[in-house]
């Protein structure tokens, strides 16, 4: 077998091997971590693809900011997870019949396209001298793929505000500050001066 094929499935059994730890460990730093381990394992894949730009995203982006986020929160918060396990063995059915769904579409759709077949996955061609694929990838994005790219730029931005209007919401019993109170403040509502008397020491 050549070294190109070797390396392209041992990179694809440790990506399913951290896809399938992600949704099976029940620590929540243990699933984070191995999701690290799956995009680093798919930039890989995309670096035998000759997909360099996409490859280093993942990693910087995904990797290097998002999953960062994900393990200091997770290992910031007291996460109690006995009451998230409580109602795990009454929806497991439910999440069976899912899986089993979805696995079945996703073969027949492989199945149905011939994907098994000697050449369907040849190994691209060398990319011609000078060729950048950051800048193929950006033609691709703002021409033939210009609608979608729009689409999801919005999708993304209604998120963005949905999140923070979710975190300005009013709760009851929570303390907020009110910056423009905290300017107009003076020193002598900040600091009250008492005089009064001292008092003579018990025992003398």
């Amino acid at each position: 077998m050549p070294i190109y094929e070797t390396v392209f499935y041992m990179f694809s059994l440790v990506m399913l091997t951290g896809a399938v730890l992600v949704i099976s460990v029940r620590n929540s730093v243990y699933a984070a971590l191995s999701l690290v381990l799956t995009f680093f394992s798919a930039a890989a894949i995309w670096m035998l693809m000759e997909a360099e730009f996409l490859a280093i995203i993942l990693v910087v982006v995904y990797v290097g900011a998002v999953m960062v986020l994900f393990l200091f929160v997770v290992m910031m918060l007291d996460i109690n997870e006995e009451p998230l396990r409580e109602g795990f063995i009454r929806y497991l059915p439910a999440g069976i019949v899912v899986a089993v769904l979805m696995a079945a579409e996703l073969l027949i759709v492989l199945w149905s396209k011939g994907r098994f077949e000697s050449g369907a996955f040849p190994i691209p061609a060398a990319s011609a001298k000078g060729y950048s694929n950051t800048q193929a990838v950006g033609e691709l994005l703002f021409t033939e793929y210009l609608l979608a790219f729009e689409v999801a730029g919005v999708v993304l931005l209604v998120a963005i505000i949905a999140a923070v209007a979710l975190t300005l919401r009013q709760r009851t019993g929570g303390h907020r500050q009110n910056p423009a109170l905290q300017v107009r403040v003076r020193p002598d509502e900040r600091v009250r001066l008492v005089k009064m008397k001292s008092e003579p020491r018990q025992g003398s």
